[in-house]
């Protein structure tokens, strides 16, 4: 029987090894049948953020691994409104489609998993 995992990430994108070994914690999860989810807060969404230049800090461009969640069939990329606002981003600004939720609709999200895993 499948599970559902929500995967909140708050980290930078470069900050470090973090994001990358959160990310192929979701893969890996993924790739044993179990319904996935990823909500990106703070931080987090400019993982998302078209245009990203990694040569400057020596690392892996990470938009590519998010690029290839739909292979995995990744349930669904939800990104916190305001923290896009925050960062003065739309989602035009964003590498795939994402769903958009407000703050005061996380708790309900959350309901809707099994797991919930800060990361």
């Amino acid at each position: 029987m499948s599970k559902s995992f929500l995967f909140v990430m708050q980290a930078p994108a470069y900050s470090g090894n973090k994001a990358q070994e959160v990310l192929d914690v979701v893969l890996i999860t993924a790739a044993f049948d179990q319904k996935v989810s990823l909500l990106l807060l703070d931080d987090a969404i400019f993982h998302l953020k078209n245009g990203q230049h990694s040569a400057a800090v020596a690392s892996k461009e990470i938009g590519a691994i998010y690029r290839s969640l739909e292979l995995y069939d990744i349930e669904g990329i939800y990104v916190e409104q305001e923290s896009l606002n925050y960062a003065g981003l739309s989602e035009s600004d964003l590498l795939v489609p994402v769903k958009l939720i407000a703050r005061q609709e996380l708790p309900a999200l959350f309901k809707t998993f099994d797991f919930v895993l800060e990361a």
